[in-house]
């Protein structure tokens, strides 16, 4: 039996063709391109299959598989009921034991070189992989056999992109990620601690409904998220450029909304759609509650000297000055600003007044 294309699972659900187009035209604005290709992604939609797709968990804490459920622009479950065929997923699946694990040996052998493997966490190479076991296995077994035929594989989060937490140091596990056990596939690297919701259903769309994967930065995350950094569209950016820092938590440059660069923020080195897509359906994103980036997107953030560290030699202010430096500099300059404000302010009275003593002697 083959498998059914979006469109025609849509129209099984009682979808009408106009809401079937509006959908493709959103889902083209939530991919960044342009209106006219809306009718591009409705002709793949109608035409190709949905592809099957693998979803296996190493060492992680299951916030990619929370994040994912939460998308709004377009629905997860449209994602997984409708536009791929998420034929095993451990977390989410009914199916359990021998039955469960006879799925992955069947979507190999019947879809060879044609479906999807995502994956969420790593594999532990300690101990021959015995820190994390899957259906009785170690994972970075199962992993490397699911991977052999795979057309490309997603690294779901930190922890499949960079390793995150669990390869922290001194990292006893082994913990490693997943393009550093799996070198012959391509991957997509979808960082994050987790990954915006919104960034996963539009990396899945877009691979589905192109049939190939998106531009990749030089470390192998889409552009089209990944492209700039959270500092440049951060709406406190103008508090940075200004000398405009917090302080202290709570103080008073924080109730203003200034800049969390010296409480630590990772904004200026930070690359991810944070501060435009933001979370919760763009309702927010940590800077705009308050706390600064930690970098979660970033290889090794969990090794790269706390949270709370500001990171130095910013020199976004000439060659010489620095982030650092930047607030006394402004505070220096504010300070002449108003002692020459107040001279010219004075030398204006005292002229005025010396014209007035004039006038009155004629």
């Amino acid at each position: 039996m083959s498998i059914e294309t979006f469109y025609e699972v849509m129209r099984r659900q009682g979808i009408s063709r106009r809401s079937f187009l509006k959908f493709c035209s959103l889902t083209a604005a939530s991919l960044g391109l342009a209106p006219t290709m809306a009718p591009k992604i409705a002709e793949a939609m109608e035409t190709k299959p949905r592809t099957p797709v693998i979803w296996l968990h190493g060492l992680e804490c299951t916030c990619c598989s929370e994040s994912f459920i939460r998308s709004a622009h377009p629905l997860a479950k449209d994602v997984v009921l409708s536009m791929l065929s998420l034929d095993y997923d451990d977390t989410l699946m009914a199916a359990a034991g021998h039955q469960a694990e006879e799925i992955i040996a069947t979507i190999r052998e019947k879809y060879k070189g044609n479906y999807i493997l995502a994956v969420e966490g790593n594999p532990p190479l300690n101990e021959d992989g015995m820190f994390c076991i899957h259906g009785g296995r170690p994972f970075v077994e199962v992993l490397k056999e699911t991977a052999a035929d795979a057309k490309a594989i997603i690294s779901w989060g930190a922890c499949a992109s960079w390793g995150c937490v669990q390869a922290a140091k001194p990292n006893p596990t082994r913990a490693t990620p997943v393009h550093k056990v799996i070198t012959d596939k391509p991957i997509i690297k979808v960082p994050g601690c987790p990954p915006i919701a919104e960034v996963m259903t539009a990396v899945v769309t877009y691979m589905l409904t192109f049939d190939r994967i998106p531009e990749l930065d030089r470390q192998g995350r889409p552009k089209m998220f990944y492209g700039q950094r959270i500092h440049d569209k951060c709406y406190r950016r103008p508090h940075f450029d200004a000398g405009q820092f917090v302080e202290h938590w709570d103080d008073e440059a924080a109730r203003r909304g200034y800049c969390l660069y010296k409480m630590g923020c990772k904004g200026p080195t930070t690359y991810n759609a944070c501060s435009t897509v933001r979370w919760n359906g763009g309702v927010s994103f940590p800077i705009q509650s308050g706390h600064g980036c930690i970098g979660c997107s970033e290889d090794g953030f969990w090794d790269k000297g706390g949270f709370y560290n500001r990171v130095t030699n910013i020199n976004q202010f000439g060659i010489e000055a620095n982030a650092d430096k930047v607030g006394g500099t402004v505070a220096a300059v504010a300070g002449a600003a108003v002692v020459a404000h107040a001279a010219v302010t004075a030398l204006s009275k005292a002229r005025a007044g010396k014209e007035d003593q004039n006038k009155g002697g004629k």
